[in-house]
């Protein structure tokens, strides 16, 4: 995994080549506002280090870009009113993912907004949830 990719938007912006509103950084992260908001607050965590996805994250990154994302969260909250906060990652073009380098998305929620996720929780099939638990978690039965 290089450090650097020099074609990646998220790498230009951890460089500072490409502008961006910082909210927040550290050592390891940058915090930036996303340019098509989800809704006001919509905030873009890295890692300062290219990696490609979830799947490829080191441990220790990830971990980094929880806590900013926390941090992130409770500003949101605090600073402008959110009622709660959407965390989200999508890992891989079948995840709806554009840009290949990690990231995970703060989307403040507010009590009027209009955001909608696409899922909309229901009761499912119970054989076949404990079916994916026996493969997920290798415990058949």
């Amino acid at each position: 995994m290089a450090d650097h990719d020099p074609e990646c938007i998220f790498c230009k912006i951890v460089a500072g080549e490409l502008p961006s509103l910082r909210v927040d950084e550290d050592e390891d992260t940058v915090s930036f506002l996303d340019v098509n908001p989800a809704t006001p607050g919509h905030t873009v965590i890295v890692p300062r280090r290219h990696t490609a996805d979830l799947l490829s994250i080191s441990a220790a990154d990830l971990a980094a870009c929880n806590v900013a994302a926390q941090r992130v969260a409770e500003r949101a909250i605090d600073r402008l009113g959110a009622v709660g906060v959407n965390l989200l990652n999508n890992c891989g073009s079948g995840a709806w993912q554009t840009v290949f380098h990690f990231h995970l998305h703060v989307i403040p929620r507010y009590a009027d907004d209009p955001l909608r996720l696409p899922w909309i929780p229901a009761a499912g099939d119970r054989d076949e949830i404990a079916a994916t638990h026996a493969t997920l978690s290798g415990n058949p039965g």
